[in-house]
């Protein structure tokens, strides 16, 4: 490693901004960085140096990034005249025709895209594995999993490819290789990032865009970048920023309600455990009031619910590709998980789909009511710790594959579900090295809350400087 690996990206613009560094040697320093370790963890899958390059040359970058590399993760985000393939063989032609919204503001602030990272097939699972891809691998132990779907950005972030890379979040795709890779990431409220233009609401209100990323800071400055609405969005989060703001202003005595069992009754492991009350003492020497209190939601009418949900986005998607292409989508052509989801969404009947949106409204009000009296509420992100690679297969039946996964991520979809801001916090490494993230949740729209409290528990317990093998 170098001395800019310390750097997180605001400290990396800062120095472009005092001309301590050009743009264009950290565009050369990222891409080496691709070049030497890439081939051990297989972060990034799609390179765009060439479009990165002319980016430099068209306008000096400006703004609180200038300057930056930034990765973008290869699911539903479009780089003008570079492929995004959604992880999936039938879209590996797929050219984006112009940035999308997120891209547009990303580079407004500065930040250089030079490549795409790993994502599993539409982000369907937990791990980020794919026939297309094959297998990202955890920087902290190159045989455990980056977590999913956002692993490809949370290896490259791990391994110092890149400061903080663009993730997404539909059951907790930032949260889940966050905690895997023992990085930050936050998924933010429900129409706090546009996800357009012409995209949508994805997953029936499930997905959401952000980032995951070395330090709080960048996290917050990003999404002070990334957030607002676009034309036509039918969701608006309120506005609670600006976010860097918040995540240097120390938060006030705080309300935590301290979960320990899922909803679901999934078994946790004693790391996963250890780590969420190490976590509960920490905020308590920090002056934080912290009490049990159980989940009381209906886990399996809300799993149904998100499996409609997603199975109708699957099945239309796959729809979509075939008219494009003018031929029919095979089995073959996409991961069996993939084929059985677009079976079952061609089954979901509208009142089905209405029903499943009225679920997670409906737990949505009961988890506010629930939590009235806390401002913040601790779980652990994962019931387990990073898996080995292999272990989740994307070859069995959706009851199978929904087990398995539930099993290993019994606490992140709840948020996803209801629409509220929830971040994972790498606060805890076990005995065998491997990071274990913590996740505060807070009401709808108040990622401020979050990003105070982020800042306070990163000033408490420092984390950048825990490197991984691959970068050590």
């Amino acid at each position: 490693m170098d001395e800019l690996d310390r750097y997180d990206a605001l400290g990396l613009g800062e120095l472009v901004a005092g001309r301590e560094v050009q743009p264009a040697e950290l565009l050369d320093r990222a891409i080496a960085r691709v070049e030497a370790v890439n081939p051990a963890i297989n972060a990034v899958v799609l390179k765009h140096y060439d479009e990165a390059r002319a980016q430099l040359a068209s306008e000096p970058p400006s703004g609180p990034f200038a300057g930056v590399p930034f990765l973008l993760k290869d699911l539903n985000v479009g780089l003008a005249g570079t492929v995004t393939t959604e992880g999936c063989r039938a879209f590996a032609d797929h050219v984006s025709p112009a940035d999308t919204t997120l891209v547009r503001r990303a580079k407004a602030a500065g930040l250089v895209v030079f490549g795409k990272t790993a994502s599993p097939e539409f982000g369907l699972t937990t791990t980020t594995e794919s026939r297309l891809w094959g297998q990202t691998r955890n920087p902290w132990n190159l045989d455990r999993i980056a977590g999913g779907s956002s692993g490809g950005a949370a290896a490259s972030v791990a391994a110092r490819i890149s400061p903080i890379a663009h993730a997404s979040d539909g059951g907790g795709s930032i949260r889940i290789p966050a905690a895997c890779c023992g990085l930050f990431g936050l998924k933010p409220s429900r129409g706090r990032v546009a996800t357009g233009p012409g995209a949508g609401i994805g997953w029936n209100g499930l997905s959401c865009q952000h980032a995951v990323s070395i330090s709080v800071r960048d996290s917050a400055a990003l999404l002070d970048a990334l957030a607002g609405p676009e034309i036509g969005d039918s969701i608006i989060a309120p506005q609670t920023g600006p976010y860097r703001e918040a995540a240097g202003r120390e938060p006030a005595r705080l309300r935590i309600a301290l979960v320990e069992a899922p909803a679901s009754g999934a078994a946790v492991h004693s790391d996963c455990r250890e780590a969420l009350l190490d976590a509960a003492r920490l905020c308590e020497s920090l002056g934080h009031e912290v009490e049990p209190l159980a989940l009381d939601l209906d886990a399996g009418a809300l799993g149904e619910a998100m499996t409609a949900s997603i199975a109708v986005d699957i099945a239309a998607r796959l729809d979509a590709c075939a008219q494009a292409r003018g031929r029919p989508i095979t089995e073959d052509d996409v991961e069996a998980v993939t084929w059985r989801f677009a079976e079952r969404g061609r089954t979901v009947t509208g009142p089905d789909y209405v029903a499943a949106r009225r679920t997670f409204d409906m737990a949505a009000a009961r988890y506010a009511a629930r939590y009235a009296d806390y401002d913040v509420v601790l779980s652990p992100v994962l019931a387990a710790p990073p898996v080995r690679l292999g272990e989740l297969r994307l070859d069995q039946d959706i009851g199978a594959y929904a087990r398995a996964i539930g099993a290993f991520s019994p606490y992140t979809a709840l948020h996803n579900q209801i629409g509220a801001p929830a971040m994972s916090v790498p606060l805890f490494w076990n005995a065998e090295g491997l990071p274990i993230g913590v996740m505060f949740a807070a009401p709808f729209g108040r990622e401020d809350l979050l990003y105070s409290l982020a800042g306070q528990l990163e000033g408490a317990r420092p984390w950048s400087g825990r490197l991984p093998p691959t970068v050590a």
